[in-house]
C-alpha cells in the first residue's frame, strides 16, 4: 500500500533522525581511527562505485543483439547497420542517463512499531521522499537490510513527485526473539527500459525488539482466602471490599461513613475495609549451559522455557499479582500490573545463555510492598 505526502504538508521530509545526547555520547566514547587509517579510507574511497549496475534478461538479449549488429556493420559497411547501431548505443545511453535522475535526491526513513512479537504480523513503513525541484522519480525498488539476514522484504513506488513523499508499508511475521538491527536500504530503478537495475545503498540505523511468543495460559485456581486482584488481609485499608462497621473516630475518612447504618443507630459508624495486598511471583529461566559451547538440545530446551515463562508472566499480570523473572546468571527485571508486561517480555527477547563460570550483572526488580512472595521454578 502506498500514500502520498503533498509538498505543502506539514510532515518532517524524510531523512536521518535528529542526533540526542545519548548519541553523541556513544559516539565521543568510539575510539578515533589512527591518521594513517582515515587517510587509507578515503583513499580506498574514491574507487568504490556510487551505484551498482546489473544487466536484466532483457538487457542479456538486448545488448546480445546489439554486438551482433555492430560486428555485422563492421564487416559489411552497411550504412542502415551503423546507423541502426548507434540507435542501440544511444538507447544504453539514455536508459543510464534517466536511471541515475530517479536515484538522485532521494532519503528513505523507515517507521518501526513500538513492539513485535514471534508469530505475529507486524508493519513497517517505509517513507521516500523526493528532494528535486522539477524531476519526478518513477519505478522505485527500496529494500529494507538487516544485520545478518536476507533482504527479502520490499517497496515499490511507481512515482514520486518533485518535492513529495509517497509512504509505502511491508507485512513481516518475526520466526525469533531477538533484537532485528536494520542497517540500511537499497535503492534501486529499471527505469526507463528495463534493461538494467541500477542501484544505491543508503545507511539508516534502527533496532527493533522482537518478543518471545506469548501462549494464552489459565493459571490454576489458588487458595482459598485469594480473589483476583491479591491476597486479601484483614484491616483497615483501601481496598474495595467490606470487612465490617464500627462506630467513627477521630481521624476517620468521612467517604467510609456508612449513611443507612448510621440513620438506624442515630450515631456516625463507618465501614471497616480490608487491606489488599498485591502477591509476588518469581520466575527463573536457567541461562547457563555446561562446555565451552551450548548444545542444540540446551538452546532449544532454553528457548521453550522462555516462551513458558513470558505466557505465565502476562498470566500473572493479567490476575494483578507482581512479577519478577530472573535468569540463573543473576540477571532480573521485574513489573508490576500497572505498568504492564513490556519490561519483562523485553528483559525476556534479550536474554541471552552465558558459560556456566560467567556471571550476568543483575538488575533490580519492580518496587512495591509484596507480603506473600512464591518462587516458581
Amino acid at each position: 500500500m502506498t500514500r502520498s505526502v503533498p509538498a505543502g504538508s506539514s510532515r518532517r521530509p524524510a531523512g536521518p533522525p535528529p542526533i540526542g545526547p545519548s548519541a553523541r555520547r556513544r559516539a565521543s566514547e568510539r575510539p578515533a581511527d589512527p591518521p594513517w587509517l582515515a587517510r587509507t579510507k578515503r583513499f580506498f574511497a574514491w574507487f568504490r562505485p556510487p551505484r551498482r549496475l546489473r544487466l536484466t534478461r532483457e538487457g542479456r538479449y538486448f545488448l546480445l543483439i546489439t554486438f551482433c549488429v555492430g560486428f555485422a556493420a563492421i564487416n559489411t559497411g552497411n550504412n542502415l547497420l551503423y546507423l541502426l547501431f548507434g540507435m542501440f548505443l544511444s538507447l544504453i545511453v539514455v536508459s543510464g542517463v534517466m536511471s541515475e535522475l530517479s536515484l538522485r535526491h532521494l532519503t528513505v526513513a523507515r517507521r518501526l512499531p513500538a513492539r513485535a512479537q514471534v508469530g505475529r504480523a507486524h508493519l513497517v513503513e517505509i517513507e521516500v521522499y523526493n528532494h528535486k525541484q522539477r524531476v519526478p522519480s518513477y519505478a522505485i525498488e527500496v529494500e529494507d537490510l538487516r544485520a545478518g539476514q536476507p533482504a527479502d522484504k520490499r517497496c515499490f513506488f511507481l512515482k514520486i513527485s518533485p518535492h513529495s513523499a509517497q509512504v509505502a508499508a511491508y507485512r513481516r511475521t518475526p520466526a525469533r526473539r531477538g533484537r532485528d538491527h536494520h542497517v540500511g536500504f537499497r535503492l534501486a530503478t529499471r527505469f526507463p527500459f528495463g534493461l538494467f537495475e541500477k542501484s544505491r545503498d543508503v545507511s539508516s540505523e534502527g533496532d527493533l525488539i522482537i518478543y518471545p511468543a506469548v501462549d494464552p495460559l489459565v493459571l490454576p485456581p489458588d487458595e482459598s482466602g485469594d480473589r483476583l486482584g491479591g491476597v486479601l488481609t484483614l484491616g483497615r485499608g483501601t481496598g474495595d471490599e467490606t470487612a465490617g462497621v464500627r462506630l467513627m473516630r477521630d481521624g476517620d475518612d468521612p467517604r467510609d461513613i456508612f449513611w443507612r447504618k448510621s440513620a438506624q443507630t442515630e450515631q456516625m459508624v463507618v465501614r471497616e475495609r480490608v487491606r489488599e495486598a498485591r502477591r509476588e511471583v518469581t520466575l527463573v529461566v536457567d541461562s547457563r549451559y555446561p562446555g565451552p559451547a551450548p548444545s542444540d538440545e540446551f538452546l532449544a530446551r532454553f528457548e521453550r522455557r522462555i516462551r513458558e515463562v513470558a505466557s505465565r508472566t502476562v498470566a500473572h499480570l493479567k490476575r494483578g499479582d507482581s512479577v519478577t523473572v530472573r535468569s540463573t546468571a543473576g540477571e532480573r527485571a521485574g513489573s508490576v500490573p500497572s505498568r504492564g508486561a513490556d519490561p519483562l517480555l523485553r528483559f525476556l527477547a534479550l536474554l541471552e545463555a552465558t558459560p556456566s563460570g560467567e556471571v550476568g550483572s543483575g538488575g533490580a526488580g519492580a518496587p512495591g510492598t509484596a507480603p506473600k512472595q512464591r518462587e516458581v521454578a
